[in-house]
């Protein structure tokens, strides 16, 4: 991550659950999150970063999570790097409130796709996710552009990957360490070149259409 990244946490506690509900009792964020993830991704929520510390399932609690198709348990192996990630990205991130108050949480929210979605590409877990893509293009209805909060930890992610395809992962990067002030739309037009942001959407969708092809 110090290739991409301008900071990175100087140590990291990995706090280790039995759990779902020691989790939850040690993070009280977490089960709201659950709830506000749709459901071909809540499996995937395996953790929280938080300022020092990373709480997560441990590996036994992680393998009983994983469901039967391809791609499902290697995501959930790679739940401590996408926290890491994730926290990475927070601290590389000049405009994201470093102090927990509603201004932070707004920003969370309305960036939820860009900062999940970068902590899950840049810790590989996108790679794995197409299965669980696909489940969520047959159940519900058709995403938003780009991805709501419910949309935000799987299909973020496929942002990303579009723009490191198109740009390179440097870009990337460089995305997701700022907020743009004219918002989402400001932000992608000036990641992708310029490019009109219908374009960018239809790109995308198409992109996605590919990755869930080959399932």
């Amino acid at each position: 991550m110090s290739d991409y990244f301008p900071a990175t946490p100087a140590g990291m506690s990995i706090v280790l659950h039995r759990s779902p509900l020691s989790l939850c009792l040690a993070c009280p964020w977490v089960p709201v999150a659950w709830l506000a993830t749709a459901p071909a991704a809540r499996r995937y929520m395996a953790g929280w970063a938080g300022r020092d510390e990373l709480h997560m399932l441990e590996p036994s609690a992680l393998e009983a999570r994983a469901s039967a198709v391809p791609g499902s348990q290697e995501m959930l192996e790679l739940s401590a790097p996408a926290l890491y990630a994730r926290r990475v990205i927070d601290l590389s991130n000049r405009d994201l409130a470093q102090r927990r108050t509603p201004r932070r949480a707004r920003q969370e929210l309305r960036w939820a796709w860009l900062l999940e979605g970068a902590a899950r590409w840049f810790s590989g877990q996108t790679d794995y996710a197409r299965p669980a893509i696909a489940r969520r293009l047959h159940e519900g209805s058709r995403p938003s552009f780009p991805p709501g909060v419910r949309d935000a930890l799987l299909l973020g992610g496929t942002v990303i990957d579009l723009l490191a395809l198109e740009r390179g992962e440097r870009a990337a990067a460089a995305f997701a360490s700022g907020l743009h002030p004219q918002g989402t739309r400001g932000a992608l037009s000036r990641a992708f070149g310029g490019r009109p942001f219908r374009d960018i959407e239809a790109g995308w969708r198409a992109h996605l259409n590919r990755l869930v092809s080959a399932v």
